[in-house]
C-alpha cells in the first residue's frame, strides 16, 4: 500500500538509535527513549498561501531529518510503523559530510 501526504505534511520512518556508546558500553533496551532521527519516506506538494501559490517543502524523500521527541502522529502501514507530522514539527535535515558519503 502507497500513502501520499496532503499540503505540508510528510511521512517519516524513524531511524533507530545505536544500542552502543563511542566507549563500547551496550545501552540496554529499558533506558532507551524513542529515535527522534529519521528518513522521509513520502512528502506532500507543499503548503498553499492565501494567494492560492502552493510553496514547495524544504524536505524531500531520502532526507534524513531532527523532531520533536512527541512531534507526530504514529502510524502503521503494511506493519511498518511511521510517523504523519507537518514539516514545521521538523527540526531540521541531517547533512553528511563529503567524506562520509564517500566511506
Amino acid at each position: 500500500m502507497q500513502i501520499r501526504p496532503l499540503h505540508d505534511r510528510v511521512i517519516v520512518r524513524r531511524v533507530e538509535a545505536d544500542t552502543k556508546t563511542p566507549g563500547g558500553l551496550i545501552i540496554p533496551d529499558t533506558v532507551t527513549e524513542k529515535p527522534i532521527q529519521g528518513e522521509v519516506v513520502a512528502a506532500g506538494p507543499g503548503v498553499r498561501d492565501e494567494d492560492g501559490n502552493v510553496h514547495p517543502l524544504d524536505v524531500k524523500v531520502g532526507d534524513r531529518v531532527l523532531f520533536s521527541k512527541w512531534g507526530g502522529t504514529e502510524i502503521k502501514l503494511d506493519g511498518e510503523d511511521l510517523l504523519v507530522m507537518k514539516e514545521s514539527d521538523i527540526i531540521g535535515i541531517i547533512e553528511t559530510s563529503a567524506k562520509k558519503k564517500a566511506a
